[in-house]
């Protein structure tokens, strides 16, 4: 990466660091509704760091204080940093679901700053060992969305991938003593996302066969259902899912 790339993203992406903490630090008010690197490596890394959403505004939560959590791992854990096929190097990171952000660190110690990977498209870090990236898709009712997707398929000119989020809902206060009081909770969903050859666009899979089949062209659609029907996939399974996106991969449109 050139000198001239890195000062363009110091110039993108500011640095705000908020201090680390054995607690949730996260912006639920904006979800309730719905959602040791060498030195070069390091300044590289650096370039491509944002902000942690709205962070002076942030305040702090004791996940004890709540049912589930916003996070995939409460737990930063160590993996790679990729600018497109380059490897920066590593990093920790800790998945906010909630908030459709991706905390880091430089090094896992609670002193260490917490800081917000930049929603650069570019930009990809390794979620359980897949490449998982910015993008922007569109849902199952046509609503335009902006988050992480993690590729579950890299191969072939069909990329499937995988979506992680995660929706609060605020608890109630006991209104007497015989009823008891309904903590705060966070509740975590996937869903699964199609970028298929010829069009500029990611659309969500509805885990139906037949939804599947509907968004091919006739001579795909009758391939996959043979296909499906043959070897008793069914789509609702990632893996039935994975193996249909695959085959897809080896036929014409």
């Amino acid at each position: 990466m050139n000198t001239m790339k890195k000062s363009l993203f110091v110039a993108l992406f500011g640095m705000i660091i908020i201090p680390a903490a054995g607690q949730y630090t996260g912006q639920v008010q904006s979800n309730m509704s719905s959602g040791g690197a060498n030195a070069g490596s390091t300044a590289q890394i650096q370039g491509l760091l944002g902000p942690i959403t709205d962070a002076f505004e942030k305040r702090t939560f004791n996940l004890d204080d709540f049912k589930g959590s916003p996070y995939t791992n409460n737990e930063f854990q160590k993996t790679a940093l990729f600018y497109e096929e380059e490897k920066l190097g590593p990093i920790f990171y800790r998945y906010n679901a909630l908030n459709q952000e991706i905390e880091i660190k430089m090094e896992n110690n609670e002193n260490e700053g917490i800081r917000a990977l930049g929603r650069d498209k570019k930009i990809a870090i390794l979620l359980d060992g897949k490449k998982t990236s910015f993008k922007t898709f569109i849902d199952k009712d046509g609503k335009t969305l902006n988050g992480y997707l993690t590729a579950l398929t890299l191969e072939g000119n069909n990329r499937l991938y995988k979506r992680h989020y995660v929706k609060y809902t605020e608890g109630k206060k006991a209104e007497n003593s015989f009823v008891q009081a309904v903590p705060s909770k966070f509740t975590h969903y996937t869903e699964y996302y199609l970028e298929m050859e010829g069009k500029n666009r990611v659309d969500e899979i509805e885990l139906k066969n037949k939804k599947l089949l509907n968004m091919l062209s006739s001579e795909s659609r009758s391939n996959l259902q043979a296909f499906l029907k043959e070897n008793k996939l069914n789509i609702k399974k990632e893996y039935d899912l994975i193996q249909a996106v695959r085959f897809l991969n080896e036929q014409p449109l």
